[in-house]
């Protein structure tokens, strides 16, 4: 029902900064639970931060808090990742998703629209 476009990925050097956005079109996305996440060559997909559409509610992994800053702007409708003092281990492909999950429990399962992802690579 909800479609997402992530873009701003691009390659950056450890301590750079990048912005990811998502654009989201659809019905009723503006009451679901947004959230990025991250998938490296190899690994599995994992949570990165969770944002309520209003944004006035937010939750980090821990190896991004401080770091990271998850945001929307409901008139653009758009999220961002505001993406600070990368470091190599950051390197993956970021993808946002919306769903019906509780912004402190995640689980993949529980969100029901994903983009298609964008490649974020950050050099030692």
């Amino acid at each position: 029902q909800v479609q997402l476009v992530e873009s701003g990925g691009g390659l950056v050097q450890a301590g750079g900064s990048l912005r990811l956005s998502c654009a989201a079109s659809g019905h009723t996305f503006s009451s679901y639970t947004m959230g990025w996440f991250r998938q490296a060559p190899g690994k599995q997909r994992e949570f990165v931060a969770t944002i309520n559409w209003i944004g006035s509610r937010t939750y980090y992994t821990d190896s991004v808090k401080g770091r990271f800053t998850i945001s929307t702007d409901n008139a653009k409708n758009t999220m961002y990742l505001q993406m600070n003092s990368l470091k190599p281990e950051d390197t993956a492909v970021y993808y946002c998703a919306a769903g019906s999950s509780t912004l402190y429990n995640v689980n993949l399962s529980d969100f029901g629209s994903w983009g298609q992802g964008t490649q974020v690579t950050v050099s030692s």
